[in-house]
């Protein structure tokens, strides 16, 4: 993330508010267009190069022969550092008992204190949760059609706890979500998981193991997000209403400044002003409130997220 304080500065570059804390507001989609500016393609196309082409685009970049990068090629290979053969490998994460090297005698005092850790899930299903997310981390999907498109943003969103759940209110987020900024936040609304939502009501006393026909969530749909003076209303369904009427009528009666509010399913993120690292809100079922913040936003690059 940048940062700086020259007057000249591009607005939807984002600059340090306050240090180490929130940035200045900036439109997300002209950022993204920023970065698509001054990146090359080859460093967000998924298009694979042949390896005589990446060679010689290397030579010439470095401004070397080509026997000269066939020579290093030779000379830094992988093979030139394997201590045992193809059919052995070594497994790095085997210390030697009674390692001599200053690196090795750290990394063992390490594993070794490592092993008298007992770290305790929140449940068993956070659990399974990092490890299925474990899994797909790197890989490329089967159908293309699950890959992130080229020059894509990527926004990284903490949800955290309503403030009813005073042990949790500042401790961690909810959840972490990674949003495209194609995504609209419609999106966002259906990915956040609130225990709010999956309440029951009504009287069940004659039948209490006969399964609920529907939660809160079925019944009560409105919804809003709070972003740099705009709300953002969850208008998909006929029932639902505009949350964010009665706040903005107060508003005007006090000495505020003009609130305005759009469809939330109209809204994607590139059409968004915002601030990273800046707290805004999430409401839903009429009072579960959840403090969202945008902690980064980065461009696509295959380097760095490559599926």
């Amino acid at each position: 993330m940048a940062a700086g304080s020259s007057s000249n500065v591009n607005e939807n570059i984002p600059v340090f508010e306050y240090k180490d804390i929130n940035t200045k507001p900036f439109h997300v989609g002209s950022f993204r267009t920023a970065w698509l500016e001054k990146l090359k393609p080859i460093y967000y196309s998924y298009e694979e190069k042949y390896e005589e082409t990446e060679d010689a685009d290397f030579a010439k970049e470095m401004g070397i022969a080509p026997e000269t990068l066939d020579e290093l090629k030779a000379i830094c290979s992988v093979d030139t550092l394997r201590c045992q053969a193809e059919d052995e490998p070594l497994d790095t994460n085997v210390v030697p008992p009674d390692p001599t090297l200053q690196t090795l005698i750290q990394r063992k005092k390490k594993q070794d204190y490592k092993g008298t850790l007992r770290i305790d899930k929140i449940s068993r299903v956070d659990h399974y949760q990092d490890e299925l997310e474990s899994l797909a981390v790197g890989k490329r999907p089967e159908d293309p059609v699950d890959l992130v498109p080229e020059g894509e943003i990527i926004l990284s969103i903490n949800v955290l706890y309503p403030a009813i759940f005073e042990r949790f209110k500042y401790v961690r987020p909810h959840m972490t979500l990674q949003m495209l900024g194609s995504h609209s936040l419609v999106d966002l609304r259906d990915a956040i998981c609130c225990i709010s939502d999956l309440q029951v009501f009504g009287e069940f006393s004659n039948t209490p193991d006969m399964a609920p026909d529907f939660i809160s969530k079925d019944h009560f749909k409105s919804a809003f997000f709070y972003f740099e003076g705009v709300f953002y209303n969850d208008m998909r369904h006929p029932e639902c209403q505009d949350m964010s009427e009665t706040t903005i009528d107060w508003a005007k009666t006090r000495d505020f400044p003009t609130f305005h509010k759009a469809k939330m399913e109209d809204t994607r993120f590139y059409d968004l002003k915002v601030k990273v690292g800046y707290p805004y809100l999430f409401c839903h079922q009429g009072d579960c409130e959840h403090v969202v913040i945008i902690t980064d936003i980065r461009s696509e690059v295959i380097f760095c997220h490559p599926y």
